[in-house]
């Protein structure tokens, strides 16, 4: 996910963290017809060195992944990587987002490591390799579990793109669907599946250069808030969350796009100021969408803007809504939406 709204778990207990020789061997197999090269020309461990944040790092090709939550997890799969997986971690939250993917096979054959936060814990224990995650959405100072921490026990690691902004130097700044495209590239060269990842990228990017042909030829456009949860003030989407370029892509516009966060709180206050014209539901387990449609109609400080006197909800999946490759689907089925209603 890359996003930080899961709910706090209580902290796990430090233990002795194991530290043993990662096997450098790759095993020589294939994810989903993906065709894997494993050595080079002196039969040497094959390694490539891509960038992350903002910074060159050289791995060895991972045979023991670990990916958390959808975003990394999707990613995985839709390269055909399954079957170099330690396993996924992912909050029971997001379950129903498992429930309608198109990779639900692949879940079904990879090990759940665990249904709340990953931990340094969880990575160590199932002797993982490599971790995918994003930070302050798995990765974290506060959660005991970073690049620079994992690289001291011998696991290597790549933060998701989308969360760069926000980490290091915080000098990478790169909107979230070309972010998206970097880490399929980066995953692809990082697991020896390069034309693989430059196929899915290229078919990404034509869907969203289709659906762009689909949007009015006149007009601005739609203004459209993001509702993930909250009451006191709503939990949504700035600038650097997948739903800013989602709502793009569709022929929309983010109200909180001028917003320098990724998934964050604001008050109710600027939301009503921006009159959106449609409000996206973000649906996952704990809330159903119906029950936070009814909540948001039922509030005084939004009942005067369009969306809401119009009755214009429309409702995305966590799966959709998070960094992956499911974005462009949110995008399109959007689209669509925003079509129907004259926008």
């Amino acid at each position: 996910m890359t996003r930080p709204h899961l709910p706090p778990r209580r902290a796990v207990r430090a233990r002795t963290i194991w530290i043993a020789g990662l096997a450098a061997a790759v095993l020589p197999v294939t994810g989903c017809g993906a065709e894997v090269d494993t050595a080079d020309k002196s039969g040497k461990p094959a390694t490539v060195t891509v960038s992350n944040c903002g910074k060159n790092i050289t791995y060895t090709r991972p045979k023991r992944a670990v990916a958390y939550d959808v975003s990394g997890a999707e990613k995985m799969f839709a390269l055909g990587l399954g079957d170099r997986m330690r396993g996924y971690v992912m909050n029971k939250l997001g379950d129903p987002s498992i429930a309608g993917s198109p990779w639900r096979a692949d879940y079904k054959k990879t090990d759940r490591l665990g249904s709340e936060r990953i931990t340094r814990e969880i990575v160590v224990d199932a002797k993982a390799d490599w971790v995918l995650a994003g930070w302050n959405s798995g990765f974290g100072e506060d959660r005991g579990i970073t690049p620079a921490l994992l690289k001291k026990v011998g696991i290597a690691s790549y933060v998701h793109t989308e969360t760069c902004w926000d980490y290091g130097d915080k000098t990478t700044d790169v909107p979230p669907l070309q972010a998206l495209y970097t880490d399929l590239r980066a995953i692809g060269r990082i697991f020896g599946v390069t034309p693989r990842a430059d196929r899915l990228v290229a078919d990404l990017k034509r869907r969203v250069a289709a659906l762009k042909k689909t949007w009015p030829k006149n007009g601005d456009p739609a203004r459209v808030f993001v509702y993930d949860s909250g009451t006191d003030q709503p939990f949504t989407a700035g600038r650097h969350a997948a739903p800013n370029d989602i709502i793009a892509a569709a022929g929309g516009r983010n109200v909180l796009d001028d917003l320098d966060k990724g998934w964050t709180t604001v008050g109710w206050e600027p939301v009503a100021t921006a009159k959106p014209e449609v409000i996206v539901v973000v649906d996952y387990a704990g809330q159903s969408a119906e029950q936070k449609i009814k909540y948001l109609k039922s509030l005084p400080a939004i009942k005067s803007v369009p969306a809401v006197r119009n009755n214009r909800f429309h409702v995305i999946s966590y799966g959709d809504a998070v960094s992956g490759p499911r974005n462009v689907k949110g995008a399109e089925d959007l689209g669509r939406y925003l079509r129907s209603v004259g926008r």
